[in-house]
């Protein structure tokens, strides 16, 4: 009976001691796992490195041969102005014209004497920024030979574009972490506590957006890098 009891007593002091042992462990677990959650960014404009200028004109007739030849006159004084002006044959394609026949459109309730609406569009692409904005903003050549190009916005939009991001992702990224770093000190000053080692980080995405709807040349490139740091007492 004595040593039933002896058990007893020896058991519920295990068991104290073992509660207290446990007990310490979580504390010194929930301390550890102490931490924050900071994000930085890293924003940045820089000029577009690529254009791409659709130039449309459309040409009306009866006739698809003289239009057809019309055509090629037109596209050969386009590709002669745009070359002599510094654009190169490689950085110009000729699309296939495109024809609206008004006998086949039974929905077209245009009055135009003209059977045929031949579209035809000649695409530059270049990294000529300013050369090219300089053709767009001056066409005087080709409007004195009777060439009027098309702007259309929706369909076919003139696009920049900037492609060298690799080039100075690793710059963007450095600044966007001391930014996050920054602002996890002063956290972890304000809380009188220490600044410990990264848990978790994500780079996030890089965002390429025209700086505004007036300059699309220039782009407004940002990246949000989100980093959780441990706290320490």
């Amino acid at each position: 009976m004595k040593n039933l009891r002896f058990e007893a007593i020896v058991l519920a002091i295990s068991l104290i001691v073992m509660g207290l042992f446990i007990r310490q462990g979580l504390k010194s677990v929930s301390e550890s796992e102490r931490s924050i959650i900071v994000k930085g960014l890293a924003e940045q404009e820089i000029p577009a490195d690529k254009v791409t200028w659709p130039l449309i004109y459309n040409i009306l007739g009866n006739d698809l041969n003289t239009v057809y030849e019309e055509i090629n006159r037109k596209n050969t004084i386009i590709i002669d102005f745009l070359q002599s002006k510094g654009i190169t044959n490689d950085e110009i394609s000729v699309n296939s014209p495109s024809i609206n026949d008004k006998e086949l459109n039974y929905y077209d309730n245009n009055k135009s004497k003209n059977r045929y609406n031949v579209t035809s569009i000649i695409t530059v692409t270049s990294n000529k920024i300013e050369a090219v904005r300089s053709l767009i903003d001056n066409q005087k050549e080709l409007l004195k030979e009777g060439i009027i190009i098309r702007h259309e916005e929706y369909s076919h939009p003139i696009e920049y574009e900037f492609t060298s991001l690799n080039q100075i992702k690793p710059d963007m990224i450095k600044e966007a972490t001391k930014n996050a770093r920054r602002a996890a000190e002063q956290f972890a000053q304000d809380s009188e506590s220490k600044l410990g080692k990264i848990k978790y980080a994500n780079q996030g995405q890089f965002v390429i957006t025209d700086r505004d709807a007036t300059t699309p040349y220039i782009k407004n490139i940002r990246v949000v890098t989100t980093i959780e740091y441990l706290l320490e007492d």
